[in-house]
């Protein structure tokens, strides 16, 4: 679901080391008490691995009776497939450092992960760590299943030559209402390129990419789902939805799925990505970022967007948890949540990113917008059925944005009475 370049997978064996965290069940206290080595799964992300085998060696060297082993997550049709198999056999690993939070609640339904309150203290380093945002990451019986580790708030993308070929300011580009964005998509068109290409396919999560940032910004950051009901079939969700509308109907956005990069290989002119995208079209695209849009256009400093985050989760067939905790501590402390930064440009989820690391955003300054905009992030809301929610709002949206087979008053209306249903656990 990670909107990076394919990075290398290499196949690994579900089978965790013996004596190490495999086994399953267990007496949970005994487990919460126990020290030992554990083993953790990282992402294929390059740079993810570069800092994770690197925040391994600094704690091995320093616990040598509780030392971590570390696996890339094993190759699959998604991460989540992955984990959950895992949970079904017993044989999760103590921690993974890829823990989508639209997944947190089917893996907790499964009872693959420990609550993070079980342990002294751990509700208020949440807390103290991330500030409010850390709220959108509870549980709705009120618990952490899940560490806020890393987000990656997205922005406009917009390729600088293409842009000046249409005829449009490059450096600071009227793109901040729905009309200026629309007038500029048009002149890219004329141009001969598309003005945006977000991913028109079914997949649950590609809302994030196109829907639900906008809807985010419009609304003041609402979530999709709120107090056990679905938002978006609003004023809001529908001005959104007309917009993304306008851009399908008047080909300003296609409705081909692209096999590549759109805005990598310069074919369409703008792209929904977050501060990942920095490293990755550095060379090979001069571009610029703004804020999503909104209808009336709001100050970029009241903009809220999505977070794309990535998140840490302790898994119940953990056998030595108290090793767990105290590595969880240290792989999101200040430190390093710094060397993450430097090695990856994601924004660690703590308050004052900006603030915290000066030095790294005096080097690269491209990154500055990215933390300041990381601290009015919105996430997916943590609802049961929540996959279940978000592909039945992707097939609304599919049918009656995209390819314009239904009104979108009556999908969107449609969606949230079945959404208001999942959404109550039935």
């Amino acid at each position: 679901m990670k909107r990076t370049l394919p990075a290398a997978v290499l196949t690994l064996t579900l089978a965790l080391a013996a004596g190490c965290d495999g086994g399953g069940g267990g007496d949970a206290a005994k487990a919460n008490a126990a020290s030992g080595p554990i083993t953790i799964w990282l992402s294929n992300n390059q740079e993810e691995l570069a800092w994770g085998k690197a925040m391994v060696a600094a704690w091995n060297t320093a616990h040598a009776d509780q030392a971590i082993t570390a696996q890339e997550i094993p190759a699959g049709n998604t991460s989540e497939e992955v984990i959950g198999a895992a949970i079904t056999a017993g044989n999760a690993p103590c921690l993974i450092f890829n823990t989508a939070p639209a997944a947190v609640p089917q893996f907790q339904k499964q009872g693959g992960l420990v609550a993070l309150d079980t342990f002294d203290g751990a509700a208020q380093y949440i807390a103290d760590r991330t500030g409010a945002t850390a709220d959108q990451y509870k549980s709705p019986d009120g618990k952490f299943y899940q560490m806020p580790w890393k987000s990656n708030p997205v922005m406009i993308f917009y390729n600088k030559g293409l842009f000046a070929k249409a005829g449009l300011d490059s450096e600071k580009p009227a793109l901040s209402t729905y009309d200026e964005f629309l007038t500029a998509a048009r002149k890219l068109k004329a141009s001969g390129t598309a003005a945006i290409y977000p991913a028109p396919s079914s997949e649950f999560f590609q809302s994030w990419f196109d829907f639900y940032p906008l809807f985010a910004a419009e609304s003041d950051g609402k979530q999709l789902v709120q107090d056990g009901k679905a938002q978006f079939n609003s004023p809001e969700g529908q001005k959104v939805a007309a917009f993304w509308k306008t851009l399908y109907d008047e080909g300003l956005a296609p409705k081909e799925k692209y096999n590549g990069d759109s805005f990598g290989d310069q074919k369409a002119a703008m792209a929904i990505v977050g501060p990942w995208a920095i490293a990755v079209y550095g060379d090979k695209v001069k571009w610029g970022a703004v804020p999503v849009p909104t209808s009336t256009g709001k100050p970029a400093e009241q903009i809220k967007t999505f977070s794309d985050a990535k998140n840490v989760a302790m898994y119940s067939a953990c056998q030595n948890r108290a090793t767990a905790w105290e590595v969880l501590k240290f792989a999101t402390s200040k430190e390093q949540d710094g060397e993450l930064l430097n090695k990856t440009g994601q924004m660690p989820l703590r308050t004052g990113v900006a603030a915290t690391y000066p030095d790294y955003f005096t080097k690269n300054p491209a990154y500055r917008q990215f933390a300041d905009q990381a601290a009015r992030t919105v996430e997916v809301p943590n609802v049961p059925n929540s996959v279940a929610i978000w592909q039945t709002f992707r097939d609304a949206y599919s049918q009656s944005v995209i390819f314009g087979k239904q009104p979108v008053a009556d999908a969107f209306a449609g969606a949230a009475e079945k959404v208001d249903q999942l959404a109550s656990g039935s």
